[in-house]
């Protein structure tokens, strides 16, 4: 018995994991693209590019995995189509592997740019390491997407000295992701650490010059930078499966328990999986660490136990940290907002849908309301319970403060049922 495993990414370390852990009885082989062993990607912003970890404290497979004589790790080898009827997987060269179980976890790539495709992009070990060689104290950087990347780049830049400037058509940034009261939150955070941004206009194009390129902006402004990164999103790595027969739309199709529909051997997770969640009755596809790690030990145990296949219905968690502030999300941050605040930097915001169920919650520095708001999203409780358990923890922090300055705090959830 055979599991493949396609793609050296979060989602396939993790399913290499689980699946040794949870005592696959037959080989496992790990196909990755990338000569580098598989590794973390949420540090590439932020420690790996500022200098603060190595390649080595990254690394996602332990000696012991490595060490499994039923596993098989092949880097530096790509995976050119699937033979679902045959069961085996077609490698570059021609070499087609077999397998009982296969696992598409080949993640998602940065899109690049249309002004010059060449332009910097931060999704690769490699890409990190080749940034950072850019980033000298003094130099200019335009950041061109001000969603997670473009904005923790931009925070971990301004630490290591250089000059920032964020550009984004969106108004507000990162408004869909974390909603428009935690967005305006992280553009002061911006302001406050002498981040330049410009918003609400967006890129014409970009030259390169003598000295390092020129970003023309739609207003007609024109911005001399020393170094252009690109952060304007990725795409699945599906693209390789175009001959194999398999449904693909933006991802690759799953059923509500992470199978590929009429394939009850293939399973994708991760980034490039696209699967009917249960909770929100439509196909989607989530590229958050989180969900890669949890999906991952999901399909292990469908692939353990087939006969009884379970939904995959995750509660969607995914988080930053900008400037020492992290900012949490969970659930989807949309729907009629309700705000907490408790004292200058601790910021909470719940949602809720039509019926007041909670939706969603975002917080900025202040995990045990995020805790909080979990445990109500995850028993399907409404707003007015995850807003009555912050009051509680805003008011637990005041008395504890006694004889000091007192937080502020505030809601607006007036008039709003429990």
């Amino acid at each position: 018995m055979v599991a493949v495993v396609v793609g050296a990414s979060v989602a396939g370390a993790r399913a290499v994991q689980a699946l040794r852990r949870l005592g696959y009885p037959g080989r496992i082989v790990l196909i990755g693209e990338e000569t580098t062993p598989p590794y973390d990607r949420p540090p590439l912003s932020k420690a790996m590019l500022s200098g603060q970890v190595t390649a080595e404290r990254i690394a996602l497979l332990r000696n012991a995995d490595l060490a499994d004589p039923n596993v098989q790790v092949r880097l530096g080898t790509r995976a050119e189509r699937v033979h679902p009827e045959r069961h085996e997987v077609e490698l570059a060269g021609g070499e087609r592997l077999g397998y009982e179980h296969l696992i598409i976890a080949t993640g998602a790539s940065a899109r690049r740019p249309p002004w010059d495709p060449g332009l910097p992009v931060l999704r690769t070990l490699s890409d990190a390491r080749q940034l950072a060689g850019l980033l000298r104290p003094g130099a200019h950087l335009v950041v061109i997407g001000a969603g997670f990347i473009g904005s923790e780049v931009a925070a971990t830049a301004r630490g290591l000295g250089v000059r920032v400037t964020l550009v984004d058509p969106l108004a507000v940034p990162m408004a869909r992701m974390v909603g428009a009261d935690v967005a305006r939150h992280l553009a002061r955070l911006n302001a406050a650490n002498e981040v330049r941004a410009r918003l609400g206009v967006a890129v014409a194009d970009v030259r390169r010059s003598a000295g390092g390129y020129e970003v023309c902006l739609a207003d007609g402004a024109v911005l001399a930078a020393d170094v252009v990164l690109a952060g304007i999103g990725a795409r699945p790595n599906d693209e390789w499966l175009d001959l194999s027969g398999l449904p693909v739309a933006d991802g690759v199709l799953c059923d509500s328990s992470c199978r590929v529909p009429g394939w009850p051997d293939i399973y994708a997770v991760g980034d490039v999986a696209r699967w009917a969640h249960p909770r929100h009755g439509q196909q989607i596809r989530i590229e958050h660490w989180t969900n890669a790690v949890e999906q991952a030990e999901h399909v292990a145990r469908t692939v353990l136990n087939p006969a009884d296949p379970r939904e995959y219905a995750p509660i969607e968690y995914v988080w930053t940290e900008q400037y020492g502030c992290k900012i949490q999300v969970t659930g989807r941050p949309d729907g009629h907002p309700v705000v907490v605040t408790d004292g200058d930097t601790r910021l909470g915001v719940l949602y809720g849908d039509d019926r007041e169920q909670l939706a969603g919650a975002v917080t900025a520095d202040w995990p045990r309301a995020m805790l909080a708001a979990r445990s109500v999203l995850a028993a399907g409780g409404r707003v007015g319970a995850a807003h009555d358990r912050w009051l509680d923890l805003a008011g637990r922090a005041r008395s504890l403060t006694a004889g000091k300055s007192m937080p502020m705090i505030r809601s607006n959830l007036e008039g709003r049922a429990s």
